[in-house]
């Protein structure tokens, strides 16, 4: 029964989104008042606690709530003045002569680049792959999948960043754990792509540029972990400008054109003349700048990550959360837009434009990635009473987290890891963020592992490699896409064929989990 209780919040989000076809943020919402009204009348938990240990997730999921928040203002500021046009008439005339080349550029090396400097691939890169004659089954499912193999280091790393706060472990050691992964699933996704593009017929036709991009993503990331510690949150713009850059030496080797401006519309030329493409990337050049100064610059890393760290906590005894609000990649977000202005320069108009824009898309998906934060702390917390002057766990039998972790040992003993892959599934296909995947299972994991005597940080890294895996299917980030291009509707029948390729890479991160752990 206790079991019954602790997944029915899980079940009643998953039947939401799937069934009743609700918003991610109202499921969240639900999800949450289910999970605290569960704590209080079967878990012995308070409502103070219970509302403390809100706040408390909704705090840790800055990295990637206030991120999301963030890189809407920016793309926001950039499609409203006019620099999200000009970057798509280029990124058009890439690699026409190719698909498979094209397919590996577009949504493997410039989604990973753009999803790892804050921008969103599901957004931008529908338009442009319908504009390049695909259709619109592809143009929706190839942008939610293409970024999925270094999914880990999205919005400047923040689901690494999570994994390490929530874990205790140093970024860097979770970055090495992380990257024995990387070259498998990265490949795999370009097969993926292949696959859903034109079957066995377009994976062997395809095979040599998607492994050529597969392994160089893959063992970029590996490079970064083990040579390059201080950049490892910068990991996927290094993989996504190494993928593009073997691309186009591929193309130059087959004697193929890299940009061909052959069938390239008027409208597109108006686009080119209003403004050059450095200026229309200038954010973006910027934000890259900044974060390269904050990363590898040890004076500002060692003040904004470690003296400024601006801990936080509402829990009595509890270990403060490390909000490093200075470091973290929103922050940064904004000052590159603000040193940005004198480059692109938005009129009266366009800034009401963008304030309006942003108010209408930003508070509802940064809603969404908090409240699901504050699900998995609220069942950490759960069972949390006062004693003296600290908050502790009494029974461990009152602790959701425990509950869940003493039961899975139990059934999946040795076979844990494996399970531990479908769960991360689940859990990106009901969130829609690795991240949020993270929060949601990684102290129950630990807690399991510990007591199966496996290691903890590689089924960790497996299950949010699947939940990063879910973006493919996941109902938030396709109903994205698919508005992108007036296709709402299509979502469900992308789901129908991708799951197909979910579930068989998750096997594949599955086994690997297995093996490793």
């Amino acid at each position: 029964m206790d079991i019954l209780l602790i997944l029915l919040p899980i079940i009643v989000v998953l039947g939401l989104l799937i069934f009743a076809k609700c918003p991610a943020d109202i499921s969240g919402f639900i999800g949450w008042l289910l999970t605290l009204t569960i704590a209080y009348l079967f878990f012995h938990t308070s409502l103070r606690v219970s509302l403390a240990s809100t706040v408390m997730g909704m705090v840790r999921s800055f990295p990637v709530s206030l991120m999301v928040a963030t890189s809407i203002l920016q793309i926001t500021f950039l499609e409203s003045t006019g620099a999200l046009q000009r970057i798509v008439a280029f990124v058009k005339t890439i690699a026409r002569s190719n698909h498979a080349v094209q397919i590996m550029i577009i949504n493997m090396g410039i989604g990973t680049l753009l999803v790892s400097v804050g921008a969103t691939p599901v957004s931008i890169l529908p338009p442009i792959m319908l504009a390049m004659g695909y259709s619109t089954f592809v143009a929706v499912a190839l942008p939610a999948l293409g970024f999925d193999g270094l999914c880990t280091y999205a919005l400047l790393g923040a689901p690494l960043v999570a994994f390490a706060d929530l874990t205790g472990t140093p970024l860097v050691d979770s970055a090495l754990v992380f990257s024995k992964f990387m070259p498998v699933i990265s490949t795999m996704i370009g097969f993926g792509m292949l696959w859903i593009v034109g079957g066995w017929k377009k994976v062997v036709e395809g095979f040599v540029p998607c492994t050529l991009a597969g392994v160089t993503m893959g063992f970029t990331a590996v490079a970064v972990a083990h040579w390059v510690p201080a950049g490892v949150v910068l990991t996927g713009i290094f993989a996504g400008m190494a993928t593009i850059l073997i691309m186009f030496a591929y193309l130059k080797v087959q004697g193929k054109p890299i940009i061909d401006r052959s069938e390239i519309s008027k409208l597109d030329l108006r686009t080119e003349n209003s403004m050059s493409l450095l200026k229309a990337l200038s954010p973006w050049i910027i934000l890259i700048i900044c974060c390269l100064i904050v990363n590898f610059w040890s004076p500002a890393l060692t003040l904004l990550s470690k003296k400024l760290a601006m801990p936080f906590n509402l829990i009595p005894g509890g270990k403060p959360i490390s909000t490093r609000m200075l470091w973290n990649a929103y922050t940064w977000v904004v000052i590159s837009t603000i040193l940005a202005l004198p480059f692109i320069t938005p009129s009266k108009a366009q800034w009401k434009d963008i304030g309006l824009k942003w108010l209408k898309r930003a508070p509802r998906p940064v809603f969404s990635a908090a409240i699901f934060f504050a699900i998995a702390e609220l069942m950490v917390n759960s069972g949390m009473s006062p004693v003296g002057d600290v908050w502790k766990i009494v029974n461990p039998d009152w602790n959701m987290i425990s509950v869940l972790a003493n039961t899975s040992a139990q059934f999946f003993k040795d076979l844990y890891p494996i399970a531990a892959a479908y769960l991360g599934l689940m859990g990106g296909f009901i969130t829609g963020s690795e991240a949020s995947t993270i929060a949601l299972y990684a102290k129950y994991n630990l807690m399991t592992t510990k007591l199966l005597n496996l290691n903890p940080l590689v089924v960790t890294a497996g299950i949010a490699i699947a939940g990063g895996l879910a973006s493919v299917i996941s109902p938030a980030k396709l109903q994205n896409a698919a508005a992108t291009i007036d296709a709402l509707g299509i979502e469900s029948q992308v789901i129908k064929t991708a799951i197909v390729v979910a579930l068989v890479f998750t096997t594949v991160a599955a086994l690997l989990t297995f093996m490793w752990a």
